[in-house]
């Protein structure tokens, strides 16, 4: 049975830090858009608040999330409890994206350990967070964390990295601009 909550408990805080892997979602205002829902690992996660958190985004084959958050904000994280006690957590939003060279970087980076490739930083205002049951989640056993992203990433240097994006990061699927082409940052 799903139960509704209007803020990231002390409990559900502990369960976030317990997951080594978590799900983005967005989606564009235009119905024939493409939802994407991304995964995400490598301890990228940081509870600001009850109501707010944040996770270092790092360069990537596509920028979906940040076009859709600079066209229309809405943003969805969910959890799954891999191991014993079973449970789904969701925390529904308004995300924003934090760019390098903006004013919130610093204070918002330093609470991350530096890791190649970093890109951007997804800020999320949370005002609804839902549990569920999550009996149908398989039991898996972590074995890693894969290190092929940052150890690429590493190996392109910023400018390689800066390249990169120009070309595959400053639009997305569906057209739709992302905060580096607006920032001119590609």
């Amino acid at each position: 049975m799903a139960k509704v909550y209007d803020r990231i408990s002390d409990e559900l805080q502990n369960f976030i830090r317990q997951q080594p892997l978590f799900f983005v979602a967005t989606a564009p205002l235009n119905s024939a858009g493409h939802v994407n829902v991304s995964p995400k690992g490598l301890d990228s996660l940081r509870v600001l608040s009850p109501n707010r958190v944040a996770y270092l985004d790092l360069t990537g084959s596509g920028n979906e999330t940040s076009a859709h958050l600079l066209e229309n904000g809405r943003i969805t994280l969910m959890f799954c409890a891999f191991q014993e006690p079973p449970l789904i957590l969701r925390l529904y939003g308004q995300g924003a994206v934090v760019l390098p060279h903006t004013s919130d970087w610093q204070a918002l980076y330093s609470l991350f350990s530096p890791l190649p490739g970093a890109r951007q930083i997804i800020v999320a205002e949370i005002d609804r967070v839902q549990t569920s049951c999550g009996l149908g989640v398989p039991l898996y056993e972590l074995q890693d964390q894969r290190s092929q992203l940052v150890d690429w990433a590493a190996k392109k240097g910023d400018a390689g990295l800066q390249d990169y994006r120009q070309q595959k990061n400053v639009v997305s699927v569906d057209g739709l601009p992302t905060p580096l082409a607006k920032q001119g940052m590609g």
